[in-house]
């Protein structure tokens, strides 16, 4: 999208010959930094977003320069390739999506009336919906069109103003299948231009040609699948589904002891929909985060907070499955650091951290401020990008947003819209929302 007039950006024709290509937004009325000590926030920390007044940032090529007020900005680099005036506007880093299943074939409408007929999410999968539906258009798509489609989605996500994010397969749950679908998330995330971080799930979902035989899959997974993963190196991270009906804490744990053996970082969807010990596996294991926790137990907590694991929330989820949301301010209070997530996938189709964030206010019990937080430097953390991007610091990619806003804490206040006017992706101005 080209950016608008009404954005107040111009570039002269002398600015624009010279190299490096720098970039100046000046005075912004709240600049959220997020600058902080390294490594993910918690306690008093948890909603610091280290707001400056009048704000300035200083762009050169796709790394962040100087940071401040705009007077002492504009005293230091008083000349700019680009300059943004975001005058009455909220400018804060692009938010980081900390977890996503981007990469799939067809689509799941069907389910929302079964929804409304008062199917849970057990029933849908015993009617033939769910996972395994889309495990099977997935495995018949090839890999050129799965990036296609991801591609589209990643722009989307773009759009809303999330410039880093995290996607998982896991809907193969063959060798050849998965490894497919990272090859597709890489190409998708090349194709729209956002950073993408690849997670290996393949133990999302015991396949049908496995049932009755989930030790036997396990093996699949833990002997096969990983080997195949780690040799091309298409992902950074291993993820399991550690709940009722997928896979058991003992098996969470042969699979990411295993996977961590060979190079992967660990995470977990854990007690999602009951408490089978997912949390607890995660501190045993040392995960960096555990991701749903809408059930999980107080010893579970205090083992998150006790090795410092990030609990990555997603209320999107809650909200398409009618479920409970995860107590976001237990986990704050016991000094958990806490993500947001979407969850995009088939059955939670939401492309926007903006909701997440506002969904996160109104039922997971966070502050703005703290939603924040938990959308970008510790989502940062919890794909493993903590020094590189999630808060606006010299060295740092250049990845931020203004938003049409006034202040932050219109992200809590502002129900599925979308307030972002410019997205600035590794110093390049890559759009524009609706100008309001």
């Amino acid at each position: 999208m080209k950016p608008s007039r009404a954005h107040k950006i111009r570039e002269t024709r002398e600015e624009r010959a010279s190299a490096p290509r720098s970039l100046l937004v000046v005075h912004a009325a709240e600049l959220i930094t997020l600058r902080g000590p390294p490594g993910p926030r918690r306690h008093e920390a948890a909603g610091d977003l280290g707001l400056v007044e009048d704000g300035a940032v200083y762009i050169e090529g796709e790394r962040i320069v100087d940071v401040g007020p705009t007077p002492d900005v504009l005293a230091r680099h008083p000349r700019a390739s680009v300059q943004i005036d975001a005058t009455g506007k909220t400018v804060l880093p692009g938010f980081v999506d900390g977890h996503t299943h981007a990469v799939f074939a067809g689509s799941r409408e069907q389910e929302v009336e079964w929804k409304a007929q008062g199917m849970d999410y057990r029933e849908i999968a015993a009617r033939g919906g769910g996972i395994l539906h889309t495990v099977q258009a997935t495995r018949n798509a090839d890999e050129e069109n799965l990036a296609r489609a991801a591609a589209h989605r990643l722009r989307s996500l773009l759009a809303f103003g999330t410039t880093t994010v995290e996607v998982k397969s896991g809907y193969g749950l063959r060798t050849p299948d998965e490894l497919k679908i990272l090859k597709a998330a890489a190409q998708a995330g090349r194709m729209a231009g956002v950073d993408v971080v690849p997670t290996f799930l393949g133990a999302h979902a015991v396949p049908p040609e496995f049932e009755g035989r989930p030790e036997a899959y396990v093996d699949l997974v833990a002997e096969e699948m990983i080997d195949a993963v780690a040799k091309e190196r298409l992902a950074a991270f291993c993820d399991v589904f550690v709940d009722e009906g997928y896979f058991t804490a003992d098996q969470g744990r042969r699979i990411l002891g295993r996977a961590k053996s060979a190079g992967f970082g660990a995470k977990i969807h854990a007690d999602e929909l009951a408490d089978t010990g997912g949390a607890s596996v995660a501190a045993e294991v040392g995960a960096v985060s555990a991701d749903h926790l809408l059930h999980a137990s107080p010893e579970g907590i205090e083992g998150l907070a006790r090795t410092g694991v990030i609990a990555v929330l997603l209320p999107a989820t809650s909200l398409a499955s009618r479920l409970p949301y995860a107590d976001g301010r237990r986990l704050v209070a016991a000094g958990v650091p806490v993500a947001l997530g979407t969850d995009f996938n088939p059955n939670t189709w939401c492309e926007s951290q903006q909701l997440t964030i506002a969904l996160a206010c109104h039922h997971n019990g966070l502050t703005p401020a703290q939603a924040i937080v938990a959308a970008t430097v510790n989502a940062a953390h919890a794909v493993g990008l903590g020094p590189a991007v999630g808060s606006l610091e010299r060295g740092k990619r250049a990845d931020l947003l203004v938003l049409d806003v006034p202040s932050y804490r219109h992200l809590g206040y502002r129900i599925g819209g979308n307030v972002v006017q410019v997205v600035i992706k590794r110093g390049a101005v890559r759009g524009s929302g609706p100008i309001r």
